[in-house]
């Protein structure tokens, strides 16, 4: 499959008050179509920034940015966003949370909603609203929101950050099956080493601000994925010390 997005020299710098703060500083990255990306790195170092460049979210910057064939001018249906928080809207349903992000004219939407609920396994909540809805059953809504639009690109950013280990752990497992069954391409924003290994087949390592790609690993981790065993570890103990190297401290840990 070819490239699905393009970034070519991208510079990006914010007006901080009069001042000139450079967030990303000439990024040059290809992902391919069907794939899952993770980027990672400290805060501040402009992954977010990055991601919401790609979205369209960011229109701004220096570089050129091109998904699906075409320049990024601002956010389009084929590319989903989601959240660390699900931004869900209070005061609708779960069913309508979802039918407020479809086309209005869409004559099949009572269709795609029960589709896409069953995919995050929430047919049953379909007429909760969010407050009725753990935190993790909250980013499922989302997660179907963003899908049910049939995009192209799923852009993920830090999507479990505020949940607890055990949801956590749940909702990658549930995101990497969507993923193989959908055959969308997803890039993942987190701070999380495990994580970004787990998830994604790359994994993109930035330096601290001005945000540029140091590193990039392939995660020979295979469809079915594990979270131990020799390429999980050997994928995570390289991304650790690159870390490690960067603040120099020393790489040691006791089992």
């Amino acid at each position: 499959m070819g490239n699905i997005v393009e970034i070519d020299h991208l510079t990006k710098i914010f007006d901080d008050g009069g001042k000139k703060v450079k967030a990303l500083d000439d990024i040059n990255l290809e992902i391919k179509e069907g794939s899952f990306t993770s980027i990672i790195g400290g805060s501040g170092c402009g992954k977010s920034t990055m991601l919401r460049i790609i979205g369209g979210l960011e229109t701004e910057y220096d570089g050129e940015v091109i998904t699906n064939g075409e320049k990024v001018s601002g956010p389009s249906r084929k590319t989903g966003f989601i959240f660390q928080d699900h931004r869900l809207l209070p005061w609708l349903t779960v069913k309508e949370n979802i039918r407020f992000s479809l086309p209005k004219e869409e004559k099949k939407n009572d269709e795609i909603i029960k589709e896409h609920l069953s995919l995050v396994g929430l047919s049953d909540f379909e007429n909760a609203y969010p407050k009725q809805l753990s935190g993790g059953m909250a980013q499922r809504v989302a997660i179907a929101r963003a899908l049910a639009n049939k995009p192209k690109i799923l852009l993920l950013d830090e999507p479990f950050g505020a949940l607890d280990a055990i949801t956590k752990v749940t909702l990658q497992e549930e995101l990497l099956k969507i993923w193989q069954k959908e055959s969308i391409t997803m890039i993942i924003v987190t701070h999380d080493i495990d994580e970004a290994v787990y998830l994604g087949q790359k994994v993109v390592v930035m330096t601290p601000r001005p945000g540029r790609i140091k590193k990039i690993y392939d995660v020979n981790a295979g469809t079915m994925r594990v979270r131990t065993g020799e390429p999980f570890t050997a994928a995570r103990d390289k991304i650790y010390r690159e870390f490690f190297k960067e603040a120099e401290l020393p790489f040691t840990y006791n089992i």
